[in-house]
């Protein structure tokens, strides 16, 4: 009798662990299929935005986080041509600008700028900033091996998380993984970069308008008058 009781229990175990693994797998996947759409939808008519934004760095070895807050100017010329600029506010001014093969930040407490060529590396930027806007379902498959994390929500906004791992090894060495938090309209409203020893970022943004007449000159950083530009180090 208790050898009968035993296989009923295995083989029901059994059975609803198929199930489950089943209809696990076919609601991941829809998921995932659904974020894709909503890319898709967005990268159709995306030219360029701007946006709130709060930066965290988490540093694993001191296990300490440092909170940047500004605004976010995007625009995307081409497929493989985005350009932005922000403007961190808090806790100290701080001005990053990324476009033409050239990446400059701009500390006004220090009345310096710092200056990085980086046509070498415009492929691997190009596929950081496929994370961001704009980017096409089959461009992140191309670049990227991704999975689906599932619906969450950001600052009570319903979203669904994607995972992905870059395809690029090079790219890997300064980021291990990423995820997007995909809301309806398809335009990512928090990224996480994980990085090497444990360190991470999370970009948060609210107050997202889309524009099509961003003018060149709001992704450009002017600096004043008298400030030394060096070498990024």
């Amino acid at each position: 009798m208790m050898t009968g009781f035993r296989s009923h229990f295995v083989i029901t175990g059994t059975l609803a662990a198929l199930l489950a693994t089943s209809f696990g797998a076919r609601a991941a996947d829809n998921s995932l299929d659904m974020a894709f759409a909503r890319l898709d939808k967005a990268a159709a008519t995306f030219k360029g935005l701007t946006a709130d934004m709060t930066r965290m760095h988490h540093t694993e070895l001191v296990n300490a986080n440092e909170t940047d807050q500004g605004k976010i100017t995007l625009k995307k010329i081409k497929s493989n041509d985005v350009r932005f600029l922000i403007n961190f506010t808090d806790p100290e001014p701080k001005l990053i600008a990324v476009g033409g093969g050239k990446g400059l930040m701009y500390t006004p407490k220090t009345k310096e700028a710092q200056e990085a060529d980086l046509r070498k590396q415009r492929d691997l930027i190009n596929e950081v900033l496929l994370l961001g806007f704009g980017a096409k379902s089959a461009e992140l498959k191309d670049k990227y091996t991704i999975s689906p994390g599932g619906p969450e929500a950001v600052n009570g906004t319903a979203t669904i998380r994607i995972e992905l791992v870059p395809k690029n090894e090079d790219l890997r060495h300064n980021i291990k993984k990423a995820e997007l938090w995909i809301p309806e309209n398809g335009i990512p409203v928090q990224q996480k970069f994980y990085e090497s020893g444990g360190d991470y970022q999370i970009a948060t943004y609210s107050h997202i308008a889309l524009s099509s007449n961003i003018p060149d000159s709001a992704v450009k950083l002017d600096l004043p008058k008298g400030v030394k530009v060096v070498p990024y180090r």
